[in-house]
Parts: structure tokens; C-alpha cells; sequence
């Protein structure tokens, strides 16, 4: 990652912890403060688009969840939800066993 990045990146974190919109304007004013001088606009306004209309806190704290997950089934509905999914699993398993026969030779032939 570019110092331009990265610089953009922290003025956009800390935009967001002060509770204030995230704009170009303000990613550029907040890297001019911090004297960090190889930053092209672009790189505020790429920012500033794709942070728009987005909780930053909210991005932050959702890291690791890897995006909408299902809602959980109740107790009693996930094991009847696991059971067809192992079933499923042995009929491919022997489907592919079968497979072998109907070749006309075996591991040992």
C-alpha cells in the first residue's frame, strides 16, 4: 500500500471517529495537516465515493463476519437441516464408487 493510501485511509478513519462526513475536501485538508506531501486528489475522491453513505465503524467491526450470513435455524431445525445435507454427501460418494464399475476393470484387475 502507497503512502497516498494509507494516508488517505487513516484521515478517512479519523473523519469517521470524529462523526463527521467523509469528503474529499476534508480527507485532502486533514493529509495537508499532517504534512504528507505525494498525496494526488485522486486518491481522496476514490476514497471519498467509495466510503459515501457507509458507516466506517459499522465496516470496521463487521471484519472478519465475511459478508450477509443466514440467520441461524432454531435448535430443533438444525439438526433436521444437517441430516439431508450428509445424506447428499454419501450418495455422491457412491455414485462415484459406481463410477469405477462401470468402466469394465477394477484397482486389482
Amino acid at each position: 500500500m502507497s503512502n497516498a493510501e494509507l494516508a488517505a485511509s487513516y484521515a478517512a478513519l479519523i473523519l469517521a471517529d470524529d462523526g463527521v462526513d467523509i469528503t474529499a475536501d476534508k480527507l485532502q485538508t486533514i493529509i495537508k495537516a499532517a504534512k504528507v506531501e505525494d498525496v494526488e486528489p485522486i486518491w481522496t475522491t476514490l476514497f471519498a465515493k467509495a466510503l459515501d453513505g457507509k458507516d466506517v465503524k459499522d465496516l470496521l467491526l463487521n471484519v472478519g463476519s465475511g459478508g450477509g450470513a443466514a440467520a441461524a435455524p432454531a435448535a430443533g431445525g438444525a439438526a433436521a437441516a444437517d441430516a439431508p445435507a450428509e445424506e447428499a454427501k454419501e450418495e455422491k460418494a457412491e455414485e462415484k464408487e459406481e463410477s469405477d464399475d462401470d468402466m469394465g476393470f477394477g484397482l486389482f484387475d
